[in-house]
Formats: structure tokens, C-alpha cells, sequence
């Protein structure tokens, strides 16, 4: 179902994550995602585990909720795990005819699904728990220093953010069509993979036409409501770090510097 995609939902709460300033969240993301890379064995991904279920854990999400945000990818990490399997070499553990899966493709594979499954809860942890109107000023704040080369902090911000916000949004309509499409004999599921696309075509068009509309409206209203830009615009709440922004944040480059000691050392 593509309501299953969590990607720009906020999921309101109390947490540890919750509180943190979202420039902390976008930071503290961001980093995560590059030490994800520095993992090679799996004692390391071990530790990568452990952390992401910390994590979860002082998001106070449900179970259930997480599991969400991998769910509509599980195609894409199967066929990541599928194309290590075959494709590195090593000791055979099967073979037939042309076809061969290898013990380093199995644990390669294996390495590479959970980086991408780790990669898909962190990045949904911070949509989860950061606001759009939050994350819209986090992301300012954190371009602001551009602002000297010309680079448009709120403008960018703004965009990013609208994007990000409208996925679900733009998800629940595509469900919407393909139900009401279905309902007059529609048929998306049967065929080959050409067939399937060339089904799809006839959803795009009223698909784009809510596009257009929806951001037509948005702009009417910005517009109404006398929106001029980042210009001269005071918030109502301020941004501020706290002593619990430092933790976090030293959490995660602490994280960091281990992987990278342990990658180096071979561990």
C-alpha cells in the first residue's frame, strides 16, 4: 500500500527526541548516515544495531510505527541482499547452472541490507519526531551562513520542506485514484512489468492535475496571508540549544570516532 510510505509524517510526542532542537536532529542525522558507511564487520554493525534500537527507544514511537517506514522498501533491500548474493565472489554454497550464490555474497548481502534498513529508521526517526514547521526552521537556520554567497536560506528551506510535507499528502491521493480507477475495472496488480508501467499511465494525469491544483491553493493562500519571504520574519518560538542537544550530539560523533576506530583496527 503506498499509504505504508511514513516518509514526512510527524508522529506528535514527549520524548528525548522530540525536545531536541531540530538543527541537533538534522546534524546528529546527518553524521549517523555517513558513520553507517564506516561499518565493514559485524561487530560493528552490532554496535550500529544497538544504537539504532537506543535511538527508538528515546523516540518513544511505537513498534509497529517504525516497522512502517521499512515496510514499503523491503522490495529494495531483498534485491540488494539478492545482488550480493550472486554477484561477489567466494566459496560456493549453491550452484546451478549459471547460477551461483557465494558465502561472502551471503554476508555481504546481509551487511548491505541492514546499512540500508538502518539508513530508512534513522531518517524516518527524524521526520517522526520534528515538525514541518520545526525542520522548515532548522533547515534556515543551518543555511543561514550561505546567505552571504547568495545562496536563499528560507526560500530553499521553505521548498525542501513543503516537498517533504506534501509526500503523505500526495501518497493518500495516489491511493485515492487507484481505488476509484479499480472500482470502474482498473487492473494494476496482473501482466509483466511493461504491461504494469503502461497501466499506470492513465493514473499520472489526474495524479498531476492535483499536483498543480493543491500548490495553485498553497500559493493563493501564502499570498492572502501577505507571505513575503525569510524577510524581516519573526518566529514564535525561537530557536535555543540545551544541555540535552551537547549529549546528543556527542552521542552520536562518539559513535562515530568507535566505528571509525574499529574499522582501521579491523575489528
Amino acid at each position: 500500500m503506498l499509504t505504508d510510505i511514513t516518509l514526512g509524517q510527524y508522529y506528535p510526542g514527549d520524548s528525548f527526541l522530540h525536545k531536541l532542537d531540530p538543527r541537533t536532529k538534522i546534524v546528529a542525522t546527518l553524521i549517523f548516515i555517513c558513520s553507517i558507511f564506516l561499518a565493514s564487520t559485524y561487530v560493528a554493525y552490532g554496535v550500529l544495531f544497538l544504537s539504532v534500537l537506543l535511538a527508538v527507544g528515546l523516540s518513544r514511537l511505537p513498534a509497529k510505527l517504525v516497522a512502517r517506514s521499512v515496510k514499503p522498501l523491503w522490495v529494495i533491500v531483498v534485491l540488494t541482499f539478492v545482488i550480493h548474493a550472486f554477484s561477489t565472489p567466494g566459496a560456493a554454497l549453491f550452484e546451478w547452472k549459471f547460477i551461483s550464490i557465494t558465502d561472502a555474497g551471503v554476508q555481504q548481502g546481509v551487511l548491505m541490507s541492514l546499512r540500508l534498513v538502518f539508513l530508512i529508521v534513522v531518517s524516518s526517526l527524524l521526520t517522526y519526531t520534528t515538525s514541518p514547521i520545526v525542520l522548515t526552521d532548522g533547515i534556515e537556520s543551518l543555511l543561514n551562513p550561505l546567505r552571504r554567497f547568495g545562496v536563499p536560506a528560507h526560500e530553499l528551506a521553505m521548498m525542501m520542506t513543503i516537498a517533504l510535507r506534501f509526500i503523505p499528502t500526495l501518497l493518500e491521493e495516489t491511493d485515492r485514484i487507484m481505488k476509484a480507477q479499480v472500482a470502474r475495472g482498473a487492473d494494476f496488480s496482473s501482466g509483466h512489468l511493461l504491461k504494469r508501467a503502461k497501466n499506470l499511465l492513465p493514473l499520472l494525469v489526474p495524479l498531476f492535475i492535483s499536483a498543480f491544483r493543491r500548490a495553485d491553493e498553497l500559493a493563493v493562500a501564502m499570498e492572502a496571508r501577505c507571505y513575503r519571504g525569510g524577510e524581516n520574519r519573526t518566529r514564535l518560538h525561537q530557536l535555543a540549544y540545551a544541555p540535552r542537544d551537547g549529549v546528543a550530539l556527542g552521542g552520536v560523533l562518539a559513535l562515530t570516532l568507535a566505528l571509525a576506530w574499529m574499522r582501521w583496527s579491523g575489528l
